[in-house]
Formats: C-alpha cells, sequence, structure tokens
C-alpha cells in the first residue's frame, strides 16, 4: 500500500470515529493488523469466555490463535464433531464474556450492517455477550447504508465458497445471488445496528488502516 492509500484510510477512519463515538460505540485506531490484534488482546482479560463469529480478518490477524491460548476459556465453534454441537456451541456464546468478530460493512453513518445464516453472529452482536469486539479493515467501510447492503450481499457468494456450502452463489458458474431456497443458504438474516445507546460502550470497534477480509 502507498503513502497515498495509507492516508486516505486513516483520514476516513478517524471521520467514522467520531460519529461511532456519537452513536456510543467505543472505538480504537490500528495502524495495522498487528497493531489491531494487540489491541483486541490487550482488552479481553485472562479467565474470559471468549466466542467468535465465523471470521476472514479475525485468522488474518492472528486473533483467532490468540484466542486459542489456555489462559482463555474459548468456545471453540470449529473443533466439533456433529451439527448439533456447532448449534450447541452457538447457544453457549450468548453467555460469553467477550464476543469478538468482524462486520461485512460498516456506513460513514456509524451502521454496522451483515448478513448471516444461522444468526448466531448477527444476534450475539446485537444482545447476550457481556463485551462486543469489532475487527474492521478500511475496506469495509462505505458511505451510505444502502452501500452496504449491497456490499454484504455481494460477497456473500465468498463466504458461502470458504464454508463449503452448496449454494447456487457459490459454484463455479455463478459468483452472484439467486434469491436460493436451499437449507444451505448463507443469506438469512441481515441486520443494521445502529448505535449503543441502551448499552453504552458494549460494543468497541476496532477499525484498522489496511484492507482485511472480505
Amino acid at each position: 500500500m502507498d503513502k497515498t492509500q495509507k492516508w486516505a484510510y486513516e483520514r476516513r477512519i478517524r471521520d467514522l470515529m467520531e460519529v461511532l463515538k456519537e452513536n456510543q460505540f467505543d472505538t480504537v485506531y490500528a495502524d495495522n493488523k498487528d497493531e489491531a490484534r494487540k489491541i483486541v488482546m490487550d482488552m479481553i482479560p485472562d479467565g474470559s469466555t471468549i466466542a467468535v463469529g465465523g471470521s476472514v480478518t479475525l485468522n488474518e490477524t492472528g486473533i483467532l490463535d490468540e484466542i486459542r491460548d489456555p489462559r482463555y476459556k474459548f468456545i471453540d465453534r470449529y473443533n466439533t464433531k456433529s451439527f448439533e454441537e456447532m448449534l450447541d456451541k452457538y447457544r453457549e456464546g450468548y453467555y460469553a464474556d467477550v464476543f469478538v468478530s468482524s462486520t461485512n460493512a460498516i456506513t460513514m453513518n456509524a451502521e454496522l450492517v451483515n448478513i448471516d445464516c444461522t444468526g448466531n453472529r448477527t444476534s450475539q452482536i446485537v444482545f447476550g455477550p457481556k463485551k462486543v469486539i469489532i475487527v474492521a479493515g478500511a475496506n469495509k467501510i462505505v458511505d451510505t447504508l444502502q452501500e452496504g447492503l449491497a456490499r454484504a450481499k455481494k460477497i456473500a457468494p465468498m463466504n458461502a465458497r470458504r464454508i463449503t456450502h452448496k449454494t447456487p452463489c457459490a459454484t463455479d458458474d455463478c459468483i452472484k445471488c439467486s434469491n436460493c431456497h436451499t437449507q444451505a443458504r448463507v443469506c438469512n438474516v441481515t441486520s443494521i445496528l445502529t448505535g449503543c445507546h441502551y448499552f453504552p460502550g458494549r460494543i468497541t470497534v476496532v477499525l484498522v488502516a489496511e484492507e482485511l477480509g472480505y
């Protein structure tokens, strides 16, 4: 990334942070993915029970590897023997001390936009875990809600393919939504979170001045 692009990301993030604060989100700037990882892990006390939302960003930053450290109680949704056991892990997440995830898009009006399959990620961002940490690269920032919804829908086929869901949008022949009615559909839930006024500071948004995730 050249210096001009970096400057543009930094300026955009600084402007967004002001709007997030007005809407009662806590927010932190991170210069890069390594700084983001340190910021996130410094926010989580040893012994915390942690749940996560499915996220390429958490892998790319190394946050998911850090969360697996035995000093935390990780609700591991990834190592389960059956679909039912995985769903039970999702349910446990509502009682976590901390929920860590990314977001599909975040608007300059401080709206967090997400599309979800089961709804565990979207609903746990909204309510349940005591603390929520959202990590988002600058590529997730859009101007308007309409652009946020379009972005979330556009990347849904990539997420479907990543998690090996057999949906029409994830095949080699098509990479766009066909509004399918398959059980594997990943677009069952769309959420728009507009503020933390009832629980001020419950959600911290860590904005990273580089591109991360889809």
